[in-house]
């Protein structure tokens, strides 16, 4: 889910799942955080969809399990892997790497903020851990007219610069 807390995701109940819209209201924030309202995709509306309404929330009853089951994982891939480092990876560590992204997207503090629900930009400068993302490789593009442009700038690239009447955009790969 975006950027929410594992408590907050078990705490939500069938009556802030809105199925029908592709919609998640946060009415219980954790932390005294900010209520919001997330949209989902057709695939998690369609997961959400399957589960027995019955219960109190569709993650009410796994909660426990959860835990147990991703550390039980997180263990298993260490050991394969060799890798001690991913013993340290928790559900928080999700809502740090999203809140990263966010921004290297956007470029927003404030967007971040509300996504992840803060009522203190100095939380969200936290979670916003500042990458160099100018070593990572990029896929490049050119356009000649607003109509290719504007091609680009849909399909995710980034508009870098102007060279002798072309515009060179940009998309990590």
């Amino acid at each position: 889910m975006h950027a929410c807390m594992i408590g907050e995701a078990k705490n939500l109940t069938w009556t802030e799942i809105d199925l029908e819209n592709s919609r998640i209201t946060l009415n219980n924030p954790e932390k005294n955080g900010k209520p919001r309202m997330f949209k989902t995709s057709q695939k998690l509306t369609a997961m959400l969809n399957a589960i027995p309404k019955e219960k109190d929330g569709p993650f009410k009853s796994c909660y426990s399990n959860l835990y147990r089951d991703f550390h039980n994982q997180r263990k298993t891939i260490a050991a394969k892997l060799q890798n001690p480092r991913l013993l340290r990876i928790t559900f928080h560590t999700f809502r740090h790497w999203k809140a990263t992204m966010e921004y290297h997207k956007t470029k927003d503090f404030l967007h971040v903020m509300q996504l992840l629900g803060h009522r203190n930009i100095k939380n969200t400068l936290i979670y916003t851990q500042l990458i160099d993302f100018e070593s990572d490789d990029y896929h490049s593009a050119t356009a000649q007219t607003i109509e290719e442009a504007a091609k680009l700038i849909e399909t995710g690239f980034e508009y870098v610069c102007t060279h002798d009447n072309i515009m060179l955009f940009r998309k990590r790969k």
